[in-house]
């Protein structure tokens, strides 16, 4: 049986789409039902080539003839919005349903009911006492009174609300709206892949910006991972668009909301409505990450009135080169150690008008990366497009005078996009960088700075075919490479076959009674101000071994308490697994960023390699993990959780020693598989470029 909302369409209108939705079938079918049943409903308005049908009498046609397709409370709640008339008022039809459900999810929160649907003006009031500015955005649209059609949405809506919760139901309406055609001027928001790949490459911060925000896809994507571990970030937003960008500021809120729920003290998010080049509304603010999907190709933006306008540090951008425009306001409004993150038209990397202010930005070391893109992410644009990664000037940056230049666009289907991308990034950071031939390379600067300035990937990175391999070279690397798998294979702890298990049948200590005890403690990155940003550890750092690469603002008031001290150990806050590691040299004496947290234990009772090793063991992330609203389905780990074996400390160091081994050879594991990719690849090319060649095997022995 067809499942209807409880409250009826009241003067709902559909048109030839929204039926064929409602049945289920393509549009032509509809065509067809009218041509061929005399008993179809006749419009009551619309235009000839676009007719409206009354919903009610098209759901009753529907039924008879067996052709009403089962749908769900959200397809009725969006099948309203999409109906109402006039359609170029859907937008704010969309930010008053938003608004009723962000009201609701307060009202739960703080006085528990919801009540019956509150009029225009108590509606105004709730939102008041959230936000000013949000009520002022939402009530630029709110009627004096509600008529029957937006009666019958928000009514639908908040029936679909209180089933499926109040967040999920505006993502469900808000996705709905963006890949619909009512969405003004073609909104195609950040696809899901792009926005994580800008975040990979953005890193995170106390304060973050995106002055094109759309409906704000990268902003809540950035503050629901914070909010997944145990952080917080404050969202900065403008957008010229005031329909998008109230969606922006609901959306931001119903993660604030959460946030608050949790117990995290966090600050709203803020949303203006303007012009950012031509009316920067936050010209003080300075964020630790800047991210950008602005639109491309903008001829009148505004050339002539930003003439001598100060944020031309690089060079006035030609009349032409609107995206360096955009790309100088970015660096504008970031802080000293933020990075920007923007996406870019790949024509951007080599029209000649821009090739001076290109040059500026890599001779100055501001521009650090640029990412090609696979075709097809960013539709109805159909060419890959490219992502820069921009910092302030800072000689003291790893890799100063490179840029890393990264081609995803034949990237294997195997490996999530962020993955290669995050990849290639924490290794041009790191201090041993190792290129991966046709995937990333670190370009020296002054190999950028001819006369074309041209900084598409793939003009940088060597293809399939292009690669001659010196053959000596590569003879030496198979050498290295078999001493590499020997040193591998010793890595691994001695092992043998158990007659008794002493690790198994030692009795277990709950980590929270031995924290209670003072025996362990377990901290996390603490809540920082809006003040001067620091280094810090990330959860990449730990994984790696290697020292802290993050940046996050540091409080005054805060103490010594989450600096790293030898024999720590470093878990990531949020993972698919737990991945303990004592903390190396490089590492003591950096604080902890977000999304880490450190065990501290007494060396008199513990060994720390012991309680690590043990900690990580496979089905403990079921036993510590807990449920997350990360995209990806990660865990957020809690320590506090689980047990450990309580055994003399002569004996832990003995498996303590072995879980070290262990991790060792995991790290040798992944380099030697990177170092057999590159090999690879390079015999394949000497072979099939006549560098090198086969030789006899050798004759079995008789």
């Amino acid at each position: 049986m067809t499942r209807e909302p409880s409250t009826a369409p009241r003067e709902a209108t559909l048109t030839a789409s929204g039926i064929a939705r409602l049945a289920n079938v393509g549009r032509a079918a509809v065509s067809n039902w009218r041509r061929r049943y005399a008993d179809f409903p006749t419009p009551v308005g619309g235009t000839p080539t676009s007719p409206s049908f009354d919903a009610r009498e098209i759901t009753e046609w529907l039924r008879r003839h067996g052709r009403l397709h089962e749908a769900g409370i959200e397809q009725w709640a969006w099948r309203h919005i999409e109906s109402y008339q006039p359609a170029a008022q859907i937008s704010d039809v969309l930010g008053i349903a938003g608004a009723l459900l962000l009201v609701r999810t307060d009202q739960a929160r703080n006085d528990g009911g919801a009540g019956g649907l509150p009029t225009p003006k108590q509606l105004a009031t709730r939102l008041r006492a959230l936000d000013p500015g949000l009520a002022d955005l939402v009530g630029a649209r709110l009627p004096k009174q509600w008529d029957a059609q937006l009666d019958t949405v928000l009514r639908t809506v908040d029936q679909l609300g209180a089933e499926q919760g109040t967040e999920t139901a505006f993502e469900y309406l808000h996705g709905q709206y963006v890949t619909s055609a009512q969405s003004l001027s073609g909104l195609a928001g950040t696809p899901h892949a792009v926005a994580e790949v800008m975040l990979a490459l953005a890193g995170t911060g106390a304060r973050i910006f995106d002055f094109t925000s759309g409906t704000g896809s990268i902003l809540r994507m950035a503050a629901d991972r914070a909010l997944a571990t145990g952080t917080t970030t404050r969202c900065h937003a403008q957008e010229i668009n005031p329909q998008y960008a109230l969606i922006t500021l609901l959306r931001l809120w119903f993660v604030h909301l959460r946030a608050r729920h949790a117990g995290i003290d966090a600050e709203p998010p803020v949303v203006h409505v303007g012009d950012s080049l031509l009316a920067d509304a936050l010209p003080e603010l300075r964020a630790d990450v800047v991210v950008a999907n602005f639109p491309f190709g903008i001829h009148d933006w505004g050339h002539d009135r930003l003439a001598y306008d100060p944020r031309w540090t690089y060079g006035l951008p030609p009349r032409t080169e609107p995206e360096l425009a955009w790309v100088q306001h970015a660096l504008s409004h970031l802080s000293p150690t933020g990075t920007a993150v923007v996406l870019m038209p790949p024509a951007a990397a080599s029209r000649p008008a821009g090739r001076r202010i290109r040059a500026e930005l890599i001779r100055h070391g501001v521009l650090r990366a640029v990412v090609a893109l696979p075709a097809g992410l960013m539709p109805p644009t159909g060419i890959g497009l490219h992502v820069w990664v921009l910092t302030q000037p800072d000689a003291r940056q790893p890799r100063a005078g490179e840029v890393l230049m990264v081609d995803t666009t034949s990237a294997s289907a195997r490996r999530p996009l962020p993955e290669i991308v995050g990849t290639a990034w924490a290794a041009y950071r790191s201090e041993h960088y190792t290129e991966l031939a046709g995937v990333h390379r670190a370009v020296p600067a002054i190999d950028l700075l001819d006369d074309q300035v041209d900084v598409t990937p793939q003009r940088h990175l060597p293809q399939a075919g292009e690669l001659a391999p010196d053959p000596a070279q590569t003879l030496g690397r198979i050498d290295e490479f078999g001493n590499l798998l020997d040193q591998v294979r010793r890595s691994l702890p001695a092992v043998g076959e158990a007659r008794t298990a002493p690790l198994r049948e030692a009795p277990h200590a709950d980590i929270a009674d031995l924290i209670r005890s003072g025996s362990i403690t377990v901290q996390r990155a603490a809540s920082r101000s809006r003040s001067a940003s620091i280094t810090v550890l990330t959860a990449a750092d730990i994984l790696s071994g290697g020292p802290a690469t993050g940046s996050a603002a540091r409080a005054t008031d805060e103490g010594p308490e989450t600096r790293v001290r030898p024999g720590d150990i470093l878990v990531p806050a949020v993972g698919h697994r737990i991945n303990a590691r004592v903390a190396t040299p490089e590492q003591v004496g950096a604080e902890l960023g977000p999304g880490t947290q450190l065990v501290r234990v007494d060396t008199t009772r513990f060994d720390p390699w012991f309680v690590a090793g043990v900690i990580s063991r496979t089905d403990n992330a079921r036993i510590a993990g807990r449920a997350s609203s990360t995209a990806n389905g990660a865990l957020r780990i809690d320590i506090r959780r689980l047990t450990i074996p309580v055994m003399p400390l002569d004996q832990q160091q003995a498996y303590g020693q072995a879980f070290r081994q262990l991790v060792e050879f995991r790290i040798m594991l992944e380099r030697a598989a990177a170092s057999g990719a590159v090999l690879a690849r390079e015999i394949a090319d000497g072979l099939t470029g006549g560098a090198l060649t086969l030789r006899p095997a050798p004759s079995p022995a008789r």
